[in-house]
């Protein structure tokens, strides 16, 4: 089920029409796909966009609005019409209802009315096809606790994993905005950024958004970092989010490769991510860092609650710190463990090509293709699984394949 609705709104009265939009740029589970003030033109704009849910006030010209609903509904069965007027009349409401309207809700719109008609249209609308509509969309942020310790490569080689089943369609956000090279690692030479976008954010729909993503061969798709220097200041996180929230809709992951400033962007990704995966090594300073991160992070609303620490470089020669010593000094369970392989990883990154493509018969890269296959289990299922690699001999025999 998509959980991100993609709406085109009608309404001939300027007013309600921007009160509306206020609503509805408010609420991050839609995204504004389209505005219109002509009912002749309003089935032009759902053709093209192809939005999940019409939006319509009828109250411009009620007889053109409901033949414009029943034009819709025939033609276009897959969106959902919901109707605003403020008229309560019982003729009115029943003519929209019988041409296929889902809603009917009164104006002013308030707030809880609409949020609970959309969760029923979201509920109807759940074997919905479409890009990335197979599941809801997972958004996943990387965080490295220093330089060096593989967290882009991580974002990299985890999207290339994902995109071997053609179900899946991920997208990199790369937001470390001054020295971020994401593109670097997918040989990419963008001929759009993340500063494009933040520059017609106001404008912004899907096809704009795509438009300004590179694609690799393997099926991986990124929004890189702009091509000179910039601060975080660039981009605001109101524009972050709206982004974001346009890319859920028709993305299946989103996989961001966060700075290491924790600034307002880093952490409005990771306020609406499901996972953050915190990657680290097995060093006294890396592992100091793990500790004050998640400690950060647990006064950050509980943002602590979605980190999931993966240890880089397992086997790495000049380390002195135990596995045991290093669970004894973050606390928690480790959520998986990447073999060391500096050559071939190198390698993949010198060459521009990730893993599943340079290297693929590679212990690293079956590493990394069942960290992926784990990341997309529900809870109850990883449960089951590390249950059932105890009984095989050992919980930490599941992360050394």
């Amino acid at each position: 089920m998509k959980s991100v609705l993609r709406i085109a709104t009608m309404d001939p009265d300027e007013a309600t029409r921007n009160l509306l939009k206020t609503l509805l740029l408010g609420i991050d589970t839609v995204w504004l796909e389209a505005e219109c003030s002509r009912y002749e033109f309003f089935m032009d704009v759902i053709q093209q966009t192809q939005p999940d849910m019409a939006l319509i006030n009828v109250d411009g010209n009620p007889q053109q609005a409901i033949d414009l609903i029943g034009e819709i509904t025939r033609t276009v069965p897959q969106c959902a019409v919901l109707v605003t007027s403020n008229s309560q009349e019982g003729s009115l409401i029943l003519q929209v209802i019988r041409q296929g309207a889902r809603e009917f809700l009164n104006m002013p719109l308030q707030l809880d009315d609409f949020v609970a008609a959309l969760d029923r249209i979201r509920a109807a609308l759940g074997g919905t096809d479409g890009e990335g509509a197979g599941s809801a969309s997972q958004i996943v942020t990387v965080v490295g606790v220093g330089g060096g310790v593989g967290s882009t490569s991580m974002c990299v080689n985890v999207a290339a994993a994902l995109a071997q089943d053609p179900a899946n369609s991920p997208v990199i956000i790369d937001l470390d905005l001054t020295l971020g090279d994401a593109d670097v690692w997918l040989d990419i030479i963008p001929d759009y950024t993340i500063r494009d976008v933040t520059e017609n954010v106001s404008r912004l729909d899907y096809g704009l958004l795509k438009r300004s993503l590179t694609r690799h061969d393997c099926g991986v798709y990124l929004l890189p970092r702009p091509v000179e220097v910039e601060s975080q200041d660039l981009v605001q996180p109101d524009d972050l989010r709206r982004i974001l929230a346009l890319l859920k809709a028709t993305f299946s992951h989103l996989i961001i490769d966060a700075s290491k400033s924790f600034g307002p962007l880093d952490m409005s990704a990771m306020e609406v991510s499901d996972r953050i995966l915190v990657v680290t090594q097995l060093d006294l300073t890396c592992l100091r860092n793990v500790v004050r991160v998640i400690q950060f992070l647990e006064q950050a609303n509980g943002l602590d609650k979605k980190v999931e620490i993966v240890v880089n470089r397992m086997g790495l020669e000049d380390t002195d710190i135990s596995l045991n010593k290093a669970l004894e000094t973050i606390g928690r369970e480790v959520f998986w463990q990447l073999p060391n392989d500096y050559a071939t990883m190198v390698g993949s990154r010198n060459n521009g090509i990730p893993l599943t493509q340079f290297a693929p018969k590679a212990r690293l890269t079956r590493s990394i293709n069942d960290l992926t296959k784990r990341l997309s289990m529900s809870e109850d299922e990883r449960a089951n699984h590390v249950v059932t690699e105890k009984k095989k001999g050992g919980l930490f025999g599941l992360f050394s394949k």
